[in-house]
């Protein structure tokens, strides 16, 4: 039974201001987008990026750089961006916390075991270590996900999902899956332990086109069906005897809504790393921009697109040194993650 879409006087003057607070958002991201593109080790000027984008770039050179070196790394941003956005923003829904983020659900650490067991134990093998770490990654680091999301659901299943048993049980098996993660990097060798630090801390850094293959497609499909479930989203964000009043079934919506968020930060971690707070992040700033009582797909997604963009930007380009994109939101996400803290304190207290 899908649930009912809930109506308030108010709701038309939230669906205007949703709607220009999105075209804003698009604007910015876009923009973003292209300074991506246009500030490398050779600065492009944005004039020919756009011409470039637009399939008239000014000579085959520039066409070169952006096509096949500078565009698989802004693709990516976006898409790990706007993954791990929808990701916190249907994990914030489901909790109604919005300090919730696929990380307490152990997901992305889970994805990030996965990922350094093939990188740390690559030495093994003979040989073929590059064609294992090129393909083994990516499937190692999605079943570590999978395997910790499905672990988590079955044990508070029988709860229909409360939000705090579930945060409890995720980030005991969020900090298990940190504590292999350090003890696999001990059984690696020196340099494939070094790669997996630098995986660890999120980077989109030389990434290609075929890197980009399977994880852009689930994202997608993740983002079209997390923009199907608004009423639902709408709904579950009430209490549980009235979402219940309404005709959900609270076990079965919130498995498949975090499902979807499970899928979401997987693939997203598959394609830059565990990139620190940029879920927990972008949920959040999508509510407090739309004004709404959840967080918009739209805006979600966005946010997390810019976000990604900006830091890799810094990170990239700031410092004598490249660095990791997930160092710059980290830097970014840790002072944001206090101020909710203190935010939510408060609120606490008035009530």
């Amino acid at each position: 039974m899908s649930a009912p879409a809930i109506r308030t006087p108010a709701s038309a003057v939230r669906a205007r201001r949703a709607v220009a607070t999105g075209l804003i958002l698009l604007a910015v991201a876009l923009a973003a987008f292209c300074l991506h593109l246009a500030i490398g080790g050779t600065p492009i000027a944005l004039g020919d990026v756009v011409a470039t984008l637009f399939g008239a770039a000014p000579d085959p050179r520039t066409e070169l750089s952006i096509i096949e070196f500078r565009l698989p790394r802004s693709v990516a941003a976006v898409l790990a961006g706007a993954g791990f956005g929808v990701a916190g923003a249907l994990t914030q829904n489901v909790a109604r916390n919005p300090l919730a983020s696929p990380d307490i659900l152990g997901v992305t650490n889970g994805a990030a075991l996965g990922a350094v067991a093939v990188l740390a134990l690559s030495v093994h093998a003979d040989g073929r270590s590059e064609l294992l770490v090129h393909y083994g990654l990516p499937i190692a680091a999605t079943l570590g996900g999978l395997l910790v999301s499905t672990l988590v659901f079955a044990l508070v299943w029988h709860s229909s999902l409360e939000s705090n048993r579930l945060v409890l049980v995720g980030l005991g098996f969020s900090g298990l899956c940190a504590a292999l993660t350090s003890w696999m990097l001990t059984l690696g060798e020196i340099y494939n332990a070094q790669q997996a630090l630098t995986w660890l801390a999120g980077t989109i850094n030389a990434i290609s086109w075929a890197d980009l293959a399977f994880a852009p497609v689930v994202i997608v499909l993740g983002l079209a069906a997390a923009a199907l479930l608004r009423n639902q989203r709408e709904v579950l964000a009430l209490d549980s005897d009235t979402s219940r009043a309404l005709g959900m079934n609270l076990g079965r919506d919130r498995v498949l809504m975090l499902g979807i968020a499970s899928l979401l930060a997987i693939a997203a971690t598959v394609i830059a790393g565990p990139l620190a707070f940029v879920a927990l992040a972008s949920g959040h700033a999508a509510r407090l921009v739309a004004r709404g009582t959840i967080p918009p797909v739209p805006h979600a997604a966005l946010i997390g697109a810019i976000f990604v963009l900006l830091a890799d930007l810094v990170a990239a380009r700031a410092f004598p040194v490249i660095l990791p994109a997930g160092v710059a939101t980290a830097v970014i996400g840790a002072p944001y993650l206090i101020f909710l803290v203190i935010r939510q304190s408060k609120v606490r207290q008035r009530g």
